[in-house]
């Protein structure tokens, strides 16, 4: 559901939106007749064209069902449904912001990443057309906003943190999940001992390995000196070193997967997802998303069902950072800059009580609307609800924080440190270089 593959960078993108704005895209929506489709005038016609990531049951069932129901609603609207795997729906939305040829609604991750398709001019502001909408969603969209203006509405806001089998976990000995880095590596041994694989990765698409070092950044920095680092840019407090250290004793501890260099994320059984949700391995730092992920990657569509568990990411002994701050984010529905205006209304209607209580429901996601926290089924997504609204804080991706060009070159070199080719240093120079060249 999340993440990762990083998006165009601004002087690219600023370079198709004038092209765009021009009138070279419009998004994909498309009118006939007089305005006014969704009061259904006759001879109206709208067709919006929608992309998610929710390509397997029960989310896409769902979300095919929710464009009916507007549908319904709105004579004379078509919403036109594209569902993706997550890694193929980045990669064509890189390709659609440079091109210009947008889809109408979309998901924006917010932080750097948005900021530069603002600055860009592809994303509709919605501060007055939504406004109710952003008033019930409270401080969730704050990391949605540019210059006091919101441009996305999140639909789920999460953390990340450890998924594990508890049946695993109990044929390896362990009766309780880690809650510091030493006793995760015991774990780690433990598991080794008793010939299970302690780990999945999906390094082959970055992010998931870059989720590490972004942890072993948050246990190690002050809250002060990432919040700085966020605004200078400035990446020379020794704690980033300290990280990458963190993450390379962890990597030659070998406790991955096979192939863990070139397994994907969330595509198919042997994805690190895939491993995890078919008892291969016992445990898998991932989202909010996972227990979906995981229904749809095995045939019963129950993922690890009754045997799934959650910890969050171990302290770090002598870190400065708060060990209950949590690294997490959001994804938001966005509105491309021409798209028609039948297209913030359904952006609006996906985070109405009833779509996002049907989100819950069917364990999608974190929702953000207030009326659906108590729609959440699964009883570990429930527990991640008091999770996230107790952490300190949470600390946005930082690939998504820091936005395209830094992120990129920062998710580059955690990879390669994963393959040993890269050392600590290197991830800190590589950022520092990506930052100063801005």
């Amino acid at each position: 559901m999340r993440h990762g593959r990083r998006m165009t960078a601004l002087a690219a993108v600023s370079a198709v939106a004038a092209l765009a704005l021009a009138g070279c895209g419009r998004g994909g929506g498309t009118e006939s007749g007089t305005s006014g489709a969704a009061s259904g005038d006759a001879g109206s016609s709208t067709t919006i064209t929608w992309w998610h990531n929710s390509n397997s049951d029960p989310g896409k069932a769902y979300y095919e069902q929710v464009a009916k129901d507007f549908e319904a609603e709105h004579p004379g609207v078509t919403i036109e449904i594209s569902a993706m795997q997550h890694e193929d729906m980045l990669t064509k939305l890189e390709a659609a912001f440079q091109s210009g040829d947008m889809p109408d609604v979309y998901m924006e991750r917010g932080g750097g990443e948005l900021a530069d398709h603002v600055a860009a001019g592809l994303t509709k502001d919605l501060t007055d057309p939504a406004a109710d909408v952003i008033e019930t969603l409270g401080g969730n969209v704050s990391g949605f906003q540019v210059d006091g203006h919101t441009y996305a509405l999140p639909f789920s806001m999460g953390v990340v943190g450890f998924w594990y089998n508890k049946s695993l976990f109990e044929q390896g000995g362990i009766t309780t999940p880690p809650t510091t880095m030493a006793e995760l590596d015991s774990a780690i041994d433990a598991l080794k001992a008793a010939d299970i694989t302690p780990i999945s990765v999906g390094a082959g698409d970055k992010w998931p390995a870059a989720h590490y070092w972004y942890y072993f950044a948050l246990r190690q920095c002050s809250e002060q000196v990432l919040t700085d680092a966020v605004t200078s840019h400035d990446f020379s407090d020794a704690c980033f070193e300290r990280a990458g250290e963190d993450l390379q004793a962890l990597v030659q501890k070998e406790p991955f997967n096979p192939g863990f260099l070139t397994t994907p994320a969330q595509t198919g059984a042997t994805s690190a997802s895939g491993l995890l949700a078919t008892g291969k391995v016992a445990m898998e730092l991932a989202g909010h998303w996972e227990p979906g992920v995981m229904q749809g990657l095995t045939e019963d569509n129950q993922g690890l069902g009754d045997d799934t568990g959650w910890f969050a990411f171990p302290s770090v002994e002598g870190g400065q950072g708060d060990p209950a701050a949590a690294l997490g984010g959001g994804d938001a529905w966005a509105v491309s800059q021409n798209a028609p205006d039948e297209a913030v209304e359904f952006a609006k209607y996906l985070l109405s009580d009833k779509v996002q209580q049907g989100f819950a429901e069917n364990s999608m996601g974190l929702p953000t609307n207030p009326a659906a926290t108590g729609a959440v089924g699964d009883p570990v997504l429930a527990d991640l609800l008091t999770v996230r609204d107790d952490a300190p804080y949470v600390q946005l991706y930082f690939d998504t924080a820091f936005g395209t060009a830094i992120g990129g070159a920062m998710n580059d070199e955690i990879a390669l440190l994963f393959a040993g080719q890269a050392t600590p240093q290197d991830i800190v120079d590589a950022t520092q270089a990506a930052a100063d060249a801005e």
